[in-house]
């Protein structure tokens, strides 16, 4: 059997935990950065009907319940240090629910090489499909992206 990644042993370790909190699991960066090693979880709020976000005190719960089941099994070799926090208010958009979730959200996509001029779109998520991705701009136009020229997507918050 095939050794897991340390963002599979997070998934296992944590799904039925964080469903049970009303999270999910958003991301895992396993990273060294200078001489240490950092392991990155981030969560998210399962939506129902409203908007909510994550608060200090969901990082916190998630912190020491993963603390805890990680030391238990020890799955991960080096010495890390643990960090669990919301995927921030300018989020990348990764999967089709992230579409779903978002969808009449201001967006900004980065594409690999320009289109029609242009490297960046910035509108309002209007649909998305396997292919492409439309929005629509400041002018009401919509614009159709497909999804293998595009790097990233992310959310965009104007205050």
């Amino acid at each position: 059997m095939a050794k897991l990644s340390v963002k599979e042993v997070v998934a296992q370790v944590s799904h039925e935990f964080l469903q049970e909190q009303g999270l999910c699991l958003y991301d895992v960066e396993f990273v060294k950065e200078g001489k240490d090693w950092f392991l990155r979880v981030y969560i998210d709020k399962i939506w129902e009907d409203k908007e909510e976000y994550i608060s200090l005190e969901d990082c916190e719960k998630v912190s020491r319940f993963l603390s805890d089941r990680l030391d238990e099994t020890d799955p991960i070799e080096q010495n890390y240090f643990l960090e669990v926090s919301s995927p921030g208010l300018e989020r990348t958009l990764k999967t089709q629910s992230d579409y779903r979730k978002y969808k009449g959200r201001l967006i900004e996509i980065s594409l690999y090489e320009a289109l029609r001029g242009h490297k960046k779109y910035q509108g309002v998520l209007a649909s998305f499909d396997e292919e492409n991705i439309v929005i629509e701009d400041e002018n009401k136009n919509e614009i159709m992206l497909p999804l293998d020229k595009v790097a990233k997507v992310k959310l965009k918050v104007v205050f």
